[in-house]
């Protein structure tokens, strides 16, 4: 990564650039930019998330880091809770919050428009804190449903 020091007492500033993309545990694309691994972060983290047309993450959940997210461009839905009863659209425009220990599934229903978005979590660590629930991957038909009217 590609950084700038600006010296602020006895902290240090940095400019970082996204790292180069990678595929997490969930099935979707980021680029870090503020992690512990990249500037030395204790509790944040940073990254860009794109979702490519007609894609879905793994059913998931952060067990005890809360999840910010603005969306850049593109709408998503996110199925979450328990049983992954619940339903949410995002625009861009729009933040998202998810609590800590949701399990939760975004995805995007656009066959030809990426969904991107900046996200923050209160885990330096990208991946640390993901737990996959593969017993809700296996829920009969939610993941084919795309109520993006709700």
């Amino acid at each position: 990564m590609n950084s700038n020091a600006v010296e602020s007492g006895p902290a240090t500033c940095r400019v970082v650039q996204p790292g180069s993309e990678f595929e997490g545990k969930q099935g979707l694309t980021y680029a870090v930019g503020i992690s512990a691994e990249s500037v030395g972060s204790k509790f944040v983290h940073l990254q860009l998330a794109t979702i490519p047309p007609g894609a879905r993450a793994k059913a998931h959940l952060h067990a005890q880091h809360e999840t910010a997210i603005y969306q850049l461009s593109g709408v998503s839905g996110c199925w979450y809770g328990d049983r992954l009863e619940h339903h949410a659209v995002v625009r861009a425009g729009d933040f998202f919050y998810i609590p800590a220990g949701v399990p939760h599934v975004p995805y995007n229903p656009s066959a030809d428009e990426p969904c991107v978005a900046v996200i923050a979590r209160t885990d330096p660590n990208e991946q640390e804190s993901v737990t996959m629930r593969p017993d809700l991957d296996a829920l009969p038909d939610w993941a084919s449903v795309t109520p993006l009217s709700r």
